[in-house]
């Protein structure tokens, strides 16, 4: 007889979905009511400026896409990108790589700046396509990149596009609420998040922003959006603020109160707050698992704090240690992607999920299996390494 399904509750400190604050999923547990009731509309508009805030920017098309992540930055691409288009690509990840396949799907002209794995995005390297393509039009970025680490400088990469006369993409999908995103500060025409990073709520919805240079973009096409249902031209009209909803399609309820719950726990604690808890328990965890001998790959400076890329001792089958934390302590790190697949673990500090207890929890638990599995490791020191640098932190 099929039963219900019961999930064993784990420690998700991966790459995402990181773990849901109870409140959240308290809320996603309220009585659904109608997409178009008029209460539900009030939650919209309330969705909607608090989106403006966790973003930092005026932009009126300011909303969560019904779909996750992914769906928001195709989002981004099929609304603003036209056949011949030619847009410059900065990749030093998968999720750049992402970005290049939406444009060359889409018929655009794809320009790349290529950057190693591991590092930021080189402005100097982007300068000189931008001097190299007088002719682009627009300038896409992976903000933080989820597949190693690694944090872009977004205020001057979007500065040297301004400067060309190019609107910006920026993935913003690891870095909002996690460090600090500043959509008009910077001057970025679109971006996409989603929900299962640093706002810890469950995965499935993305919220996107575009400037109103880019809705002008959107608005004079000269072809039609190629997909219907990511089309903004048609959705705006669902999420028009304090006007009358033109139906486009059944809007995801119960995720949306989940949403609205995890951002009025943002801006309870503050967005400097949160930025500083990530940078924080992040000092932590670094000085803890350095004690233990492992080395990040991200050069200091340019590392996020919620997304820790580490290298994988000598010997060591990454897989069985990733086994053995979700057998033994329901631990869930994260594998390396793309050419980083065997070589690195990924180990996510995001949102609910970024406390001091965790920080502990996934050192200890590293160091025994890594014991177990005869890793050349330091051994005794990790713990203590944590403990002083939260000391530190309180101190400084």
């Amino acid at each position: 007889m099929v039963q219900s399904f019961n999930p064993i509750v784990r420690t998700l400190m991966g790459p995402g979905p990181s773990d849901v604050n109870p409140r959240v999923l308290q809320a996603m547990a309220k009585p659904t009511i109608g997409h178009l009731d008029p209460e539900f509309i009030r939650l919209m508009d309330e969705i909607k400026s608090l989106l403006q805030l966790t973003f930092k920017t005026g932009n009126e098309l300011t909303i969560p896409v019904s779909a996750p992540g992914s769906a928001g930055m195709e989002t981004c691409f099929v609304n603003l990108v036209e056949p011949g288009d030619k847009v410059i690509v900065c990749e030093n990840g998968v999720f750049g790589g992402r970005m290049a396949e939406n444009v060359t799907r889409l018929g655009g002209q794809v320009v790349q700046v290529e950057q190693d794995w591991g590092r930021a995005v080189d402005p100097d390297q982007l300068e000189v396509a931008l001097k190299s393509h007088p002719d682009a039009k627009f300038v896409a970025f992976v903000h933080a990149e989820t597949s190693t680490g690694a944090l872009s400088d977004a205020n001057t990469l979007c500065r040297l596009a301004i400067e060309h006369n190019c609107l910006t993409i920026v993935d913003c999908v690891t870095s909002l609420a996690g460090c600090e995103v500043d959509i008009d500060g910077w001057g970025v025409d679109a971006t996409y998040s989603g929900t299962q990073k640093c706002l810890s709520c469950a995965p499935g919805l993305s919220p996107i922003s575009l400037s109103p240079k880019a809705v002008d973009v959107i608005k004079n096409r000269k072809t039609p959006v190629n997909s219907w249902f990511l089309d903004l031209n048609l959705v705006m009209g669902y999420w028009g603020q304090g006007q009358k909803r033109a139906y486009h399609h059944t809007a995801p309820v119960n995720s949306l109160y989940g949403l609205h719950e995890a951002l009025v726990i943002l801006h309870e604690e503050g967005l400097e707050a949160s930025w500083r808890r990530h940078e924080v328990n992040h000092l932590a965890l670094r000085s803890g698992l350095e004690a233990l001998g492992l080395e990040f790959i991200v050069p200091e400076g340019e590392r996020l704090h919620q997304l820790n890329t580490v290298t994988i001792p000598a010997g060591v089958d990454e897989a069985v240690v990733r086994s053995q934390l979700l057998q033994r302590f329901n631990l869930e790190i994260g594998a390396g992607l793309g050419s980083l697949a065997g070589k690195v673990w990924r180990i996510g500090l995001m949102g609910y999920a970024s406390n001091p207890k965790n920080v502990l929890f996934c050192v200890n638990a590293l160091e025994a299996v890594l014991a177990e599995n005869s890793a050349k490791i330091n051994l005794g020191v990790a713990t203590r390494a944590v403990q002083v640098a939260y000391q530190l932190s309180q101190n400084g």
